[in-house]
């Protein structure tokens, strides 16, 4: 029950950051989709690299396990195609159209429909995609660390580095 109610806690307040960082309006979505306006650009990645150094601080202190999935080339690239046609349908990613419906917005319904339609057709097509599409580019449990032979935290800290220098460069050409 505690794990549910963390999930609940932790949903709705990414929800406030949602709609406070703005990137629930259609004018930013499409901005990003042009790369004209780069607010959910840097809300998501602001998010990875905090999520990043939460988990792996989690892990180190023993209050989180880590479940690392196989990198998988095939299914990677055609989810990634899948998710990006559909954004680009809608307006709306996943997590906005969910935030843009709380706001009161209708058209974020297709979205959700479109996951929902999605997620179908994935669990209806996923043995024949097992035997093939998830085979291709079958790269195993890694991760970067893991690849170079070095922990995590000279890793974490070159992606930190790096992304406050991407971060600043979006803020200075004025995106």
């Amino acid at each position: 029950m505690n794990q549910l109610l963390a999930g609940l806690i932790t949903g709705v307040l990414f929800g406030f950051f949602l709609q406070k960082g703005r990137v629930l309006r259609y004018d930013k979505q499409l901005g990003a989709l042009r790369l004209q306006d780069m607010t959910i650009i840097k809300f998501m990645f602001s998010s990875v690299l905090v999520g990043m150094i939460g988990v792996y601080l989690l892990h180190d202190l023993g209050l989180a396990k880590l479940s690392i999935k196989a990198t998988i080339l095939g299914g990677t690239i055609l989810g990634g195609l899948t998710f990006g046609l559909g954004w680009g349908l809608i307006g709306y990613c996943p997590g906005t159209s969910a935030g843009a419906l709380g706001e009161g917005r209708w058209d974020a319904v297709w979205g959700i429909a479109g996951m929902v339609v999605g997620a179908a057709l994935y669990a209806e097509s996923f043995p024949f995609i097992k035997e093939t599409v998830l085979t291709w580019g079958n790269l195993g449990k890694i991760t970067i660390p893991q690849l170079l032979g070095i922990n995590h935290w000279p890793v974490i800290g070159v992606f930190v580095a790096g992304g406050v220098l991407i971060l600043r460069w979006f803020e200075k050409k004025g995106l």
